[in-house]
């Protein structure tokens, strides 16, 4: 984790945009995290979002076409995987990752991918945007997607 490269942004100014944050229920101290962070940036943003909680991570795909189906502008996914001693943490990550990116694909509209994959919990508390973290991950996926979700809309003259 470094940071480096990271863009510089400007003012973000999504009125008329309508997004929906979800967010997993596993380590909340990290996913509370991550839900502040977006909550900052789509609050100053002037967005339209209401938060959702899925049981975990690999239920994130499922909510975010059903949030693109009801007329969501962007999607913001939140979630936190832990590497354990079995190869569920291959299979969890690569289904919200996939399982995102078709969604995604599939709408025409953009997913602010904010799921940690990590080798353990310090990880996630140095990526959640806490007191003491260096970066704020959850800030990042809503900028990402409320900017995506701006070009789409200009891109196609909406």
């Amino acid at each position: 984790m470094s940071g480096k490269g990271a863009p510089t942004t400007t003012e973000l100014r999504a009125e008329g945009l309508t997004v929906v944050v979800i967010a997993g229920t596993w380590h909340d101290v990290i996913t509370d995290g991550l839900i502040e962070g977006s909550r900052r940036v789509l609050d100053a943003a002037g967005a339209d979002w209401r938060l959702v909680r899925v049981p975990g991570s690999f239920e994130l795909p499922v909510a975010a076409k059903a949030a693109f189906e009801g007329g969501a502008d962007a999607v913001v996914a939140l979630g936190v995987i832990i590497r354990g001693g079995t190869p569920h943490f291959e299979y969890v990550s690569s289904a919200a990752t996939d399982g995102l990116t078709r969604v995604a694909i599939d709408a025409g509209r953009p997913v602010g991918f904010g799921v940690l994959t990590l080798d353990d919990e310090q990880q996630g508390l140095d990526r959640a945007g806490l007191e003491g973290s260096k970066e704020d991950k959850g800030a990042e996926a809503a900028d990402a997607a409320v900017r995506t979700a701006l070009v789409l809309r200009d891109l196609r003259g909406i």
